[in-house]
């Protein structure tokens, strides 16, 4: 097989994959991720039930299209960071860059918060990525990849958006939380009240 034919079944699939996502967007933000099947989703990008699902292994993969895009950007702003930066600001920046703003014309976050299952299913797939995380970590500092201060940054950092996102202003919130991974307890009023009364003198 030449590389000419290669490309084009590449493209197709491709536009497929695109078709499919984009349908299914559309039918969720109308009607309600509940409400419509994947039978339904297939019809709409004109294509068979089974050819959506070798593109999608279920309905809720249908939304997190660019879920390996997400892994690599994080990786890519550990590793491509500037020579003057940490790893953790390179990790802070990225994070309150990507996760802490939302389009106004942007469904999707709207349709993953007033959907359960794409709630905790979002939850699962952002978690993957702290394996890949905290390799390009450890290749960072030059730590083991099953070092604590490895492993911990990694998964405290993924979880650091959720806790953001709640927040009314989430770019603060996040540069507070990586504060806290940076600095630790210390000076903040938690390791005051657990001192004590009477503890400082």
């Amino acid at each position: 097989m030449d590389e000419t034919t290669i490309g084009r079944r590449a493209r197709k699939k491709a536009r497929t994959r695109q078709a499919l996502a984009d349908a299914a967007l559309r039918l969720f933000t109308e009607r309600g991720f509940d409400e419509v099947g994947v039978r339904e989703v297939a019809e709409a990008a004109d294509v068979s039930l089974s050819t959506l699902f070798k593109h999608f292994p279920s309905k809720e993969a249908l939304v997190f299209d660019l879920d390996a895009d997400l892994e690599g950007a994080l990786v890519a702003a550990v590793r491509d960071r500037a020579p003057d930066q940490s790893p953790l600001h390179a990790l802070r920046d990225h994070l309150v860059r990507t996760r802490t703003t939302v389009r106004a014309d942007d469904p999707m976050p709207r349709l993953v918060a007033g959907t359960p299952a794409l709630r905790e299913y979002a939850r699962r797939m952002w978690s993957r990525h702290e394996k890949a995380l905290a390799a390009a970590l450890a290749e960072a500092t030059g730590l083991a990849p099953d070092a604590p201060a490895v492993t911990g940054l990694a998964r405290f950092a993924l979880d650091a958006p959720g806790l953001a996102g709640a927040a009314d202003d989430p770019a603060r919130m996040m540069r507070e939380l990586f504060a806290l991974l940076e600095n630790g307890w210390a000076g903040t009023p938690l390791a005051r009240a657990a001192e004590g009364p009477g503890r400082d003198g």
